[in-house]
């Protein structure tokens, strides 16, 4: 570990961190990898409801057919990637996850969950879980998928793995998670869904929306959800974060301090302050979370196509869509109207944008000038 790295870790400690997981990993792994899968090929014949998954080999994840807009050349953020200060896996991912139902889940009403939905199947993955992990490999209505989190951006989002399974790197850009496909060993930065080093460079993956919300707001809304088990396999401080606390905010959450120089800076908000934000292959945008939830509907645009945020107020967060016709949004009681009928926040009759909640130093590193919106 060199000398600015030892510089970061003991300005962690300055603002109040017991130790060090998730994303810069030291505490989460205990310096050392905890895969027993890298280079290693599952052969198992699937019976039916399963899913076959292969490391190595020709494998590929699922990307789009048109690569999402980066705000840096793919060369600047590759020259940008640093060390989290564990190898490669040393962040164990969730291979094998377990759940139980809403009833039999031990969290806190008020805990951070990222929840999921597809196919009528709702699950809900507690941020204390995940910080440990920060990507799990899952089927979701008989989907393979990867829901990942980075503690360090504040940010979960969901990718189609196909037949690969996922794993962290090790490495950091921008403060934000580098993860690996199994499959070709390129390397993916979770915020942009590109990847930015070997052989699927410049390509960027299928996404599913990932809710951040609590558990409360997340049970009333799927009294149904199956919950994430610590169930893992492995043995870590569940319970704990490493960082801090959402519950109530403290420690790394509520800091100016981040922990690694971001990609940009940018003095429009505090480094932490939350924003839901899309990106397309055309820009990206961002609107205030916090103002989003209190005016129900804000507008703004990327180039010349105009897009509109809205709230759910049931689940604490905000949908985005495209709306390219001008269409007027407005609040009717706890839905929205438009063209003389109701809908609710997820179900809007526009074109639907990949949205998630990060941190602004994390979307406006990623995305110099990106348009922001409160």
């Amino acid at each position: 570990m060199d000398t600015k790295r030892r510089t970061v870790l003991r300005a962690l400690g300055a603002v109040g961190v017991a130790g060090l997981a998730g994303c810069t990993g030291t505490g989460g792994s205990g310096g050392s990898s905890d895969t027993e899968t890298e280079g290693d090929t599952t052969t198992a014949t699937p019976t039916e409801g399963e899913v076959t998954t292969t490391s190595g080999g020709d494998a590929r994840p699922p990307t789009r057919d048109q690569a999402l807009y980066l705000g840096h050349d793919v060369e600047t953020i590759r020259g940008e990637i640093t060390s989290g200060g564990v190898p490669k896996d040393g962040i164990p991912s969730i291979d094998d996850p377990q759940f139980v139902a809403a009833d039999e889940a031990t969290v806190d009403p008020g805990d951070p969950v990222f929840g999921v939905v597809r196919d009528g199947e709702a699950k809900a993955y507690p941020q204390l879980i995940l910080v440990w992990h920060e990507i799990v490999n899952d089927v979701l209505g008989g989907d393979p998928v990867a829901v990942t989190y980075c503690p360090l951006t504040g940010t979960a989002q969901g990718f189609e793995r196909g037949a690969v399974e996922f794993g962290t790197s090790g490495d950091l850009v921008n403060s934000n998670l580098v993860m690996y496909d199994r499959g070709t060993d390129s390397r993916w930065p979770q915020v942009t869904g590109t990847a930015v080093e070997g052989e699927m460079e410049g390509q960027s993956l299928q996404e599913f929306r990932v809710v951040w919300t609590t558990w409360e707001h997340w049970q009333a809304a799927y009294p149904d959800t199956v919950v994430l088990t610590d169930e893992t396999g492995f043995s870590r401080r569940y319970g704990s974060d490493p960082y801090g606390q959402y519950n109530p905010d403290r420690g790394y959450y509520v800091s100016d301090q981040t922990i690694f120089p971001a990609l940009m800076s940018d003095d429009r908000n505090r480094p932490k302050h939350v924003v839901i934000g899309t990106r397309t292959s055309e820009g990206a945008l961002s609107f205030g979370k916090d103002a989003l939830l209190e005016q129900r509907v804000l507008t703004g645009s990327i180039g010349e196509t105009d897009y509109v945020a809205v709230a759910d107020q049931t689940l604490r967060t905000g949908y985005i869509y495209e709306n390219s016709g001008g269409v007027t949004v407005t609040p009717d009681g706890d839905g929205y109207r438009v063209d003389g009928t109701t809908y609710s926040a997820d179900r809007l009759p526009l074109p639907s944008q990949i949205a998630f909640d990060g941190m602004w130093f994390a979307w406006a590193g990623f995305y110099p000038e990106i348009p922001y919106v409160e």
